[in-house]
């Protein structure tokens, strides 16, 4: 999936270029930062996101600049990573972290059949949390106007990751200061229930799995 402009050229053995592990770090990640250039000034913008087979679907206002920009077919670059471990070495030189992350270079296009767009608010709500399309309220006609959704086909692309321990220069072994890695965990906490929530409703089973996991 990648060419000279996403081929990891900085510690290459940790490049990763096939679908599953592109599309794997995708599906486990809940934030990307798109980055574009407008009228000569550089911008990488947070936004939520989510994958359907080989297309990555944006969505927001319909007057973001982010996504007006990006309908005009631009290149434009999406990341994503993810941190597992801080590494912390004898030495402040080989200080690192373990992470999984993920660049994709392409060009976006709203999405303006409706049925289309359905599926994508669609997908991007079920990765967020599945099960909660079927549950919510879904757009009504004067939100779907006022969203735009860009769709990005993954065309290039390449993953990157850092799995392993720490890496010190063999004279720095003797060196009485602690090594190792202290790992991180991203995980969901308990769900607390909107105060203005109507009287008898439980959190759903799908929410309690989510946690759970």
């Amino acid at each position: 999936m990648a060419n000279e402009k996403s081929k990891v050229k900085r510690v290459p053995k940790r490049g990763r270029y096939d679908k599953e592990t592109i599309h794997g770090i995708l599906d486990n990640n809940r934030i990307c930062h798109v980055a574009f250039i407008h009228q000569g000034v550089p911008f990488s913008i947070p936004t939520i996101y989510a994958r359907d087979e080989n297309k990555i679907y944006l969505h927001g206002a319909s007057v973001s600049r982010m996504l007006v920009e990006l309908d005009k077919g631009i290149d434009m670059c999406l990341s994503v990573a993810s941190v597992e471990a801080l590494v912390l070495a004898r030495s402040a030189f080989h200080h690192s972290m373990n992470y999984h992350s993920v660049v994709v270079f392409g060009k976006g296009k709203a999405i303006d059949d409706a049925a289309e767009k359905i599926h994508a608010l669609k997908v991007i709500t079920e990765k967020l949390v599945p099960g909660r399309w079927e549950d919510a309220r879904q757009p009504n006609p004067i939100e779907m106007k006022a969203t735009k959704v860009i769709a990005i086909e993954i065309e290039d692309a390449s993953a990157k990751i850092r799995n392993e321990g720490v890496g010190d220069e063999k004279e720095d072994y003797d060196l009485d200061v602690w090594a190792g890695l202290v790992p991180i965990n991203n995980d969901l906490q308990a769900p607390i229930s909107d105060d203005k929530l109507k009287e008898g409703i439980e959190i759903p089973d799908y929410i309690k799995k989510l946690v759970e996991k």
